[in-house]
């Protein structure tokens, strides 16, 4: 009955560690911003790189162009050059990003609201779900566009269908081109994403807005060797290490990496650093943990189902009634048996049944006593004399292997017997010189005594 349980108990641990490994994948798989390198090429050969900084890492436009310049010198001696024929194809694509604040007016309100500044191509790093219109993106050179999430959009426009419109930030009229939904739920919230948050373009923020300064790039980029892209990205740009972190979000929700995290417990909170993370990056630091205690126990109970496979094993071993080297030679013997009897059978089809029956006295179940006895009939019928010459003659030949047999025996047994005499000698000399070596040590104890007493 307790195997049974144990069994029972095993087998759910087991499904709650397939169930579990499923969730940890789904959501893993759900956090579109770290799948970026997956959305740009399908080949395992791009990472994708996050480097956040503080507002003293005083990082500018000019020093992003100038970063981006030295990519394409950087993979050439990597020796990646770009295989496709389309002209317009790219090898990398990259985002940066500020925080501020920004006020919005229509003509039937106005709304001050939380804001991104955008340059590159943000929107491909951040799918979010548009409402309505379309995206824009950092590279136009019209910069004249703003994204508005919903709550901006019926407090502006009392729709959320407003794509076309226009709102006027300080003045200056910007183009709706879409409205998105904003992120909703408990770790979006406390994320940061518990107002109205627009997108706007880097230069909007920073002369009609509130600008934090860039605080955020994200790329592409081809990886050749593992951590290329890592390592390229932080040498370039992570020079001081209090005022930057690099994340490489391509294998940030692995099973290694999460089993990191696990190792990590109770500093993961602790943050040295001036830097004040994005929404994204608190959510996508959200999930971590989360995943990092759905590992913990994904991990006892496969350990659990481990333990009782291995319990169930080592109790089936030690009953098995059988050893490897049984098996082995079962085997080998099997082997040659059916090599012997292949070689009989080619003889015996030539007239030369001895090997054969020689062989099927050991195994009536053999095939080769059924051979034997129709070779035997076929030769009877043809030459009964000549088969009964070879019927004395098998004889002779198997009276002559038993006596060989009954003389190897004899011979065995006397050098036994023979053994077994040389080691009672042996013994019965070693008793004889520790008797002496026992009676020398007595008589040199007395004379030492007696010399003593004088």
């Amino acid at each position: 009955m307790k195997k049974l349980i144990l069994g029972i108990s095993g087998g759910v641990s087991f499904l709650i560690f397939l169930v579990l490994l499923t969730v940890t994948g789904y959501l893993g798989n759900s956090q579109q911003t770290q799948r970026m390198a997956e959305r740009w090429s399908e080949k395992d050969d791009v990472a994708q790189v996050s480097c956040f900084f503080s507002v003293d890492a005083s990082i500018t436009e000019d020093r992003i162009q100038e970063f981006e310049h030295s990519i394409d010198n950087a993979l050439a001696d990597a020796s990646v050059v770009q295989e496709s024929e389309n002209p317009s194809a790219r090898l990398w694509v990259d985002a940066y990003s500020a925080d501020g604040k920004i006020s919005l007016a229509s003509d039937r309100g106005s709304v001050d609201a939380d804001a991104i500044g955008i340059g590159g191509d943000f929107f491909l790093f951040h799918p979010l779900r548009l409402v309505s219109g379309a995206y824009f993106s950092g590279n136009d050179l019209m910069q004249d566009y703003c994204i508005i999430d919903e709550d901006a959009a019926w407090q502006l426009f009392g729709s959320s269908n407003v794509a076309g419109m226009t709102v006027y930030i300080g003045r200056v009229p910007h183009i709706v081109t879409g409205v998105v939904e904003r992120p909703k739920g408990r770790l979006a919230e406390g994320a940061g994403l518990d107002s109205t948050l627009v997108y706007v373009s880097m230069g909007t923020l920073e002369e009609l807005g509130s600008s934090n300064g860039i605080n955020h790039y994200e790329i592409v980029m081809p990886n050749p060797v593992t951590h290329f892209a890592y390592n390229y990205v932080k040498e370039q740009l992570g020079m001081e290490e209090k005022e930057t972190e690099v994340v490489e979000n391509t294998s940030r929700y692995s099973f290694v990496s999460r089993c990191k995290m696990i190792l990590q417990f109770g500093l993961r909170s602790m943050n040295g650093k001036a830097i004040i993370y994005p929404y994204w990056e608190n959510i996508a630091r959200g999930y971590e943990d989360i995943l990092a205690v759905l590992t913990l126990v994904e991990l006892i109970f496969l350990l659990y189902a481990i333990g009782v496979a291995l319990g169930f094993f080592i109790l089936w071993w030690r009953h098995k009634g059988w050893t490897i080297k049984d098996v082995c030679l079962k085997g080998k013997d099997k082997v040659e048996r059916r090599m012997e009897l292949a070689r009989a059978r080619r003889k015996a089809k030539h007239g030369d049944t001895e090997d054969l029956e020689f062989l099927s006295e050991f195994d009536d179940r053999e095939p080769g006593a059924k051979l034997l006895g129709r070779i035997a009939q076929r030769l009877g019928q043809r030459d009964p004399e000549k088969a009964e010459q070879k019927a004395r003659k098998q004889e002779e030949k198997k009276a002559r292997r038993e006596a060989a047999r009954g003389q190897k025996a004899e011979q065995k047994a006397r050098k036994q017997e023979e053994k077994k005499a040389r080691r009672e000698a042996a013994r019965g000399q070693k008793a004889e010189q520790e008797a002496t070596q026992e009676a020398g040590q007595e008589a040199r104890k007395k004379a030492r005594k007696a010399a003593g007493k004088k």
